[in-house]
């Protein structure tokens, strides 16, 4: 079970101007986030409105959206995320701003995962799973812009595996790659049918953005893809985390130490599946993750993110339960270090964004992780 529920926001608005004009970055001064210029925020913001365009503009879109927030509402999870249509409406609505957010938060942990993530093609690097709506990328076409974006380091490459998310994190993982001149393979597990989403977001990351036909010769010769097709390398599979077995999940993971991450998705896990599932599932985590592995989570902040424990439903903070399960509990096999943890973080879009409906700021806690395996060859 995985759940994407809303992020508590505060509302902006965000009427469509020129972009022309970069402000200063939005990255909070108190939090882990890379600076991100308003130019390069625009371009992720593009890949979904370009993406959606046709949903964006019809008269479906509200009715979608409502019945949407009303399940939400409901904590009708199932219903929220059962089909196609609506996850293409939650991708379009809420995933633009969380992708920049991502995109800051994992671009400002960079330091980390050079330390111990980053490998030379070829040598011990794995392609991502297969699994439902899995897409290897191809070969990349013959263009001036084929190796556009990876600079002095086109041999290494990065895994990234999402537990419980699509749109958003696909994006900014992209974005991580483009600004950091680096390949990498990503890996999304999530309950919900996530395929046709991720394929066309996939196609809009490695396809340059369309232009008008009046564009100037400047225009079309300045107009590039995000990622090369060989940069991103990308696998979908349909599965509930919670009900993962250690070998699949071994699978899935693989040899090559990588970064996993859960985006507003633990507290749903310990809320709607259970503190002892989700208990399972970090343990297990902890039992297969390559020693030097990263774990990333970022969720809502304070009292959203709550769950109830025992039969007097007494609430704990689920950073707590993370910290009790990862820190606290002595396991012989493995040690969690904590690298990172912020309690409260606002990510602020700046004015002048352009995109076709309005857009939030947000507020999230993350913590950072590695791992370290202590077994004996």
């Amino acid at each position: 079970m995985v759940s994407k529920t809303p992020a508590p926001k505060k509302k902006v608005s965000h009427k469509p101007t020129s972009t022309r004009h970069q402000s200063p970055p939005s990255a909070s001064p108190d939090g882990p986030n890379a600076t991100q210029s308003q130019k390069d925020q625009q371009v992720l913001l593009n890949i979904f409105s370009d993406a959606f365009a046709s949903l964006l503009s019809s008269n479906r879109f509200p009715t979608l959206l409502q019945e949407i927030k009303q399940a939400l509402f409901n904590r009708e999870f199932g219903a929220a995320f059962a089909n196609e249509e609506y996850l293409e409406v939650y991708a379009a609505r809420w995933s633009p701003t969380r992708a920049l957010c991502y995109a800051a938060v994992v671009l400002g942990i960079q330091d980390y995962t050079n330390q111990t993530l980053l490998l030379p093609e070829g040598d011990g690097a794995e392609p991502p799973p297969a699994g439902e709506g899995a897409a290897q990328a191809e070969e990349p076409a013959a263009d001036v812009d084929a190796d556009e974006g990876l600079g002095s380091k086109p041999n290494q490459r990065l895994k990234m595996l999402c537990l419980g998310g699509c749109a958003a994190e696909h994006v900014a993982f992209a974005s991580y790659l483009q600004h950091t001149n680096s390949k990498g393979s990503l890996s999304l597990v999530d309950s919900g049918p996530w395929t046709l989403v991720c394929s066309v977001l996939q196609n809009q990351l490695t396809t340059p953005p369309p232009l008008s036909k009046y564009a100037s010769i400047a225009a079309k010769a300045a107009n590039r893809r995000l990622v090369a097709e060989d940069q991103l390398s990308y696998s979908f599979i349909q599965a509930d985390v919670l009900g993962l077995a250690e070998a699949r999940l071994a699978e899935i993971v693989g040899s090559q130490p990588l970064l996993v991450t859960l985006m507003f998705t633990l507290n749903e896990l310990y809320t709607d599946g259970g503190i002892g599932k989700t208990t399972k599932l970090l343990r297990n985590l902890g039992k297969v993750l390559p020693s030097g592995s990263l774990l990333l989570v970022v969720d809502s902040p304070g009292s959203y993110s709550e769950a109830a424990v025992g039969k007097e439903k007494k609430k704990y903070p689920m950073q707590w339960l993370l910290s009790h399960t990862l820190l606290e509990s002595k396991v012989p096999e493995y040690t969690w270090e904590q690298l990172e943890s912020r309690d409260s973080i606002w990510f602020r879009l700046p004015d002048g964004l352009s995109y076709p409906i309005q857009l939030e700021n947000m507020r999230y806690q993350m913590h950072l992780y590695r791992i370290h395996q202590n077994k004996t060859l």
